[in-house]
């Protein structure tokens, strides 16, 4: 049999699916996530979620998708293209991410890895979830094969003091054990020191967990990195690393970013590639 170009781009081109809030800067949500996607060659597909009015300063305000439209976008996508690897980030509201778990169920069985980056402020404190839709964003935790809060997200969710290394840990337990994610990385950035991140994973019925180090490079603040890291390893997955690689790869591939990060206006620093 003949085998021709168009057969072969579609067998082997991996395709990662963002879902998420658009940046009108490119620095975070779906459009820094499509960057990230093709710079570790995978195909990126998006669903938008929300639109936002920011720029480098701040988000001056929040505008969520018609839920049916993100459900439609998401049904129509999912019938014709197989995603090989999904990232969800911000969703903004209740309804949204309602929407998203409705046309998630449109996908393929067994579904690809899913990772979650829970999003619920922005860098300047703006809400970009809505805190009544915080159960039904755990509800889509449920068999995930990775969930990234920092911090801040961690605490929140899980009601753990993360100001300590051991309540970091409680915390990412909690996510894994409680909620019933496959993993968590719980993101050490917004800790003082070393930018640690705390990483917990199933194991049969227990949670293994262990810490990852990282390094504090010096320098003004920089948008994206929350976005980025679950981009890049849902890019990994997608190219079909295992969970571990897939995040050693993201990790590496963000320090590097971080280190090249630039001022494009008059906030905070992008991430910048290659």
């Amino acid at each position: 049999m003949r085998v021709t170009a168009a057969d072969l781009t579609i067998r082997f081109m991996r395709i990662a699916l963002s879902i998420a809030g658009s940046d009108p800067t490119g620095g975070a949500g779906l459009q820094l996530d499509l960057q990230v996607f093709r710079a570790l060659g995978a195909h990126g597909a998006g669903v938008v979620t929300a639109l936002t009015i920011q720029d480098t300063k701040k988000v001056h305000r929040v505008l969520p998708a018609f839920p049916s439209v993100v459900t439609d976008q998401l049904r129509a996508l999912l019938a014709d293209v197989a995603p090989h690897a999904i990232k969800l980030g911000m969703l903004a509201s209740d309804d949204v991410v309602r929407a998203v778990a409705l046309g998630l169920e449109a996908g393929a069985r067994p579904p690809p890895p899913l990772v979650i980056d829970p999003v619920l402020h922005a860098s300047d404190g703006t809400p970009l979830l809505e805190r009544r839709a915080w159960p039904a964003l755990l509800d889509l935790m449920q068999g995930a094969t990775l969930v990234t809060p920092n911090l801040p997200e961690a605490e929140a969710l899980s009601s753990c003091d993360v100001s300590s290394k051991r309540g970091t840990e409680e915390a990412a337990r909690w996510f894994v054990h409680e909620v019933g994610a496959a993993a968590a990385l719980v993101k050490g950035g917004h800790r003082e020191g070393a930018p640690d991140d705390c990483l917990a994973v199933r194991e049969g019925e227990g949670v293994a967990v262990r810490w990852l180090t990282g390094e504090r490079l010096p320098g003004p603040p920089v948008h994206g990195t929350g976005c980025a890291l679950s981009a890049a390893i849902t890019a990994a997955l997608a190219g079909g690393a295992d969970l571990e690689a897939a995040i050693a790869r993201g990790r590496a591939f963000v320090a590097a970013a971080l280190a090249r990060a630039e001022a494009v206006g008059s906030g905070a620093r992008l991430l910048a590639f290659g």
